[in-house]
Formats: structure tokens, C-alpha cells, sequence
């Protein structure tokens, strides 16, 4: 009796230190999702992003929480224009496998699509510290951030000039 709670202690180490780093590999998309995914990849490189949009969130609604699903929707929104979307979709992708190396990558790009290159230079330390700096995500990454955001297009509608008036 007097040495069950030293046991108790010592089995829950034990418990502890055999199973770190013992996660569960990722589940395989359903034969649906899979055929959404391929039909949404396609439609992605024939440029329409929209049907490319439809086809990934059915699959998500088939596999709810897949990595791969959202990578692909985040990078569909991002051809679109909609980066702040596609942080969302990379942030729910990086709750679910906080080193997935691609995500963290599309989320600094679509951090410097929209600007904010200190944050994606954040994403840039944070990949070089999980697969080096010969990694092609990280490649990838700093090559966006070299690049800078893209130029903001001001049309001639957009500005109005104010009229002043002085006296003479």
C-alpha cells in the first residue's frame, strides 16, 4: 500500500514517455472526397476557382477536418483574391497538424499577398527551424517574401480631389 502511489507515478511516466511522438498518421481522404479533391484540382488548373471551391468544400463536407482539404481550399481562395479566407482555411489546417510544412508556408505567402510581411517573416523562422532552409516550402516562402506584396492599383475613380477654396 505504501508504494502505490510511487507505482502510480512512475506508470503514468512511463505512459507519458511512450507515447510522445507516437501520433496517428493521417486518416486517408474517402474514395468521395478523393474523387472531389481530384475533380476541384482540375477545375483549379483549368482556372475556375469557383467550381474548384465547390467541389473541396463537398469534400469537406464528406471528411470533415482533412489537412489536405483545406490546403487545397485555402489555395483555391488565395487564386481568387481572398486571402483573409485563405488564412482561415490555413489556420484551421495548422490546428489539426501545427508542422505541416505546406501550410504554414501558403499562410506566410498569403500573409505577404496581403501585406503583412513581419508576420510571414515569422512563418519563414518558424519553417527553417522545422525543415532547414533547403526545404521547398521554406524556399517557396522566401521567395514571396522577396517578391513583396503585389503594387495596390489605384484607378482615377477611386481618388476624388477635394476642391479648395481661397479668398483673393
Amino acid at each position: 500500500m505504501r508504494y502505490m502511489p510511487a507505482a502510480l507515478a512512475l506508470s503514468a511516466i512511463l505512459a507519458v514517455t511512450a507515447s510522445v511522438g507516437q501520433g496517428a498518421p493521417p486518416a486517408p481522404l474517402d474514395a468521395r472526397a478523393a474523387a472531389l479533391v481530384a475533380q476541384g484540382r482540375a477545375a483549379l488548373a483549368a482556372g475556375q476557382a469557383d467550381s474548384a471551391i465547390d467541389a473541396f468544400e463537398s469534400a469537406l463536407a464528406i471528411q470533415p477536418g482533412h489537412v489536405a482539404i483545406y490546403l487545397n481550399l485555402a489555395e483555391a481562395t488565395r487564386k481568387q483574391g481572398m486571402q483573409g479566407k485563405a488564412l482561415r482555411y490555413y489556420r484551421e489546417a495548422l490546428k489539426i497538424d501545427p508542422n505541416n510544412t505546406f501550410a504554414i508556408a501558403g499562410e506566410g505567402a498569403a500573409l505577404v499577398e496581403k501585406g503583412a510581411v513581419e508576420k510571414a517573416r515569422r512563418n519563414l523562422s518558424r519553417l527553417q527551424q522545422i525543415c532547414g532552409n533547403t526545404c521547398p516550402a521554406t524556399t517557396e516562402l522566401a521567395a514571396a517574401i522577396q517578391k513583396g506584396p503585389a503594387p495596390q492599383v489605384v484607378t482615377a475613380d477611386q481618388v476624388k480631389s477635394q476642391p479648395v477654396v481661397t479668398s483673393n
